[in-house]
């Protein structure tokens, strides 16, 4: 990967939707060397792909919160089971896998604090394997979706 590659990427991620001629343009390059390069970036994983960001007040989601899972036991059927759980959760929007105690960590939006008691009640605490949640209420949002550095 060169300068000219983290440029392409650096363009797409602030604007997902240029087009290849302006993005070849932006580089410096013409246009069949520009897109062969964005292909080769989208066909070895680098790009994963494009999607629209979405404010989520805007669809009524205001409430966020941080969800640290301490597992009971952390054997792998027992992990992989709560991992497939946690990604067939519509409001979990990240999910990770953390070093230490707790185990995992959750971002969660829904519509407001009721919304979230429920869901903490009658899924997040069902999950396979979990001991204890300990929530984290978010008061507000400082960085978001920022593009990853060149």
């Amino acid at each position: 990967m060169d300068k000219i590659d983290r440029k392409i990427l650096a363009l797409l991620q602030e604007d997902g939707r240029l087009s290849i001629t302006d993005l070849a343009a932006q580089v410096g390059l013409s246009l069949s060397p520009c897109h062969r390069r964005l292909r080769e970036l989208e066909r070895s994983g680098v790009i994963r792909g494009y999607r629209a960001v979405i404010d989520a007040a805007a669809v009524g989601l205001t409430f966020q919160a941080l969800v640290f899972v301490t597992m009971r036991q952390e054997d792998r059927d027992t992990l992989l089971g709560f991992e497939a759980a946690v990604a067939a959760v519509p409001n979990v929007v990240q999910a990770q896998r953390l070093f230490g105690d707790p185990d995992y960590l959750l971002r969660i939006v829904t519509a407001d604090l009721a919304a979230y008691q429920e869901l903490e009640d009658d899924v997040l605490a069902t999950l396979p394997g979990v001991q204890r949640l300990n929530s984290t209420l978010v008061m507000k949002q400082i960085v978001d979706y920022r593009p990853l550095p060149g």
